[in-house]
């Protein structure tokens, strides 16, 4: 029991630090429904993917193999071969959706200059049930590393499911206040989809690995979470140093122009 608790505890962290990405798409997505739903679809979505999480873990500890095996493959030697099987194939779709999203949003904002009227005027808002779908079937494609991971570490399913349902649970908790800070500070809102687009990257390189993907004799290797974290950290770092010299230079402009404007009168 004793060691159960310990593999618990360390399943509930590594729900934590892989479930950031996650966190992110959720709190992005949640701004397509009207604001005064945006609560209630963050938590109906977790929590029925906390019910399909739990149903994808029995599923994968009683057929894991079927999962790995090739469906498909593409044969062109020097230009482009692969084996592709269900587990490739959905982290694959995954990245593609989400660097989709993240390019759409992206281009929708540089395409008003009134950030804080018309971008919110012109997206329309999307329904609940569409908005929840989304959420919980990216929170699958998101799960399977944490899944695989936990069934890596111990093959008690009472003690993974528990990790499960507590990690879904926290998440619930932080999509909230992470929303809330990027209704504050929208100037954070494009370095979270920067963030998102890299994070559709990280799924794609981790689909082509999984699906020994080469191309002109490349393998495609996966992009580590040491690295994702690292490009994070330099992301935001460079946002605040920017955001900091941009204000300095605004302050050092309206110096210049006050004193331009007190020497003419």
């Amino acid at each position: 029991m004793l060691e159960n608790i310990f593999t618990l505890l360390m399943l509930v962290m590594l729900q934590a630090v892989l479930g950031f990405d996650n966190l992110l798409y959720i709190s992005l997505e949640s701004k397509r429904a009207p604001k005064e739903k945006q609560a209630y679809v963050r938590r109906i979505g977790i929590l029925l993917a906390i019910a399909l999480r739990i149903a994808l873990l029995f599923v994968l500890i009683n057929v894991i193999e079927y999962f790995q095996d090739p469906i498909f493959s593409f044969p062109f030697e020097g230009v482009l071969t692969g084996n592709f099987n269900i587990h490739s194939l959905i982290v694959l779709g995954g990245g593609i959706f989400i660097i989709y999203t993240a390019i759409k949003e992206i281009w929708h904002m540089i395409g008003h200059t009134q950030m804080d009227t018309a971008v919110d005027k012109d997206r329309q808002p999307s329904s609940l049930n569409k908005v929840i779908t989304m959420i919980v079937i990216m929170n699958l494609v998101f799960s399977f590393d944490s899944i695989l991971s936990a069934m890596a570490l111990t093959n008690v399913f009472w003690v993974m499911a528990t990790a499960i349902v507590i990690g879904g649970l926290l998440m619930i908790v932080l999509s909230d206040k992470v929303s809330e800070f990027l209704e504050k500070n929208r100037m954070y809102e494009v370095l979270g989809l920067f963030i998102l687009f890299i994070v559709g990257i990280m799924l794609v390189t981790e689909g082509g690995e999984l699906a020994t993907l080469t191309i002109f004799d490349n393998p495609i290797e996966h992009m580590s979470k040491t690295t994702f974290y690292f490009v994070i950290v330099i992301l935001v770092v460079v946002d605040i140093v920017q955001s900091k010299y941009q204000k300095k230079l605004l302050a050092e402009k309206e110096r210049v122009q006050k004193e331009i404007s007190n020497k003419e009168s």
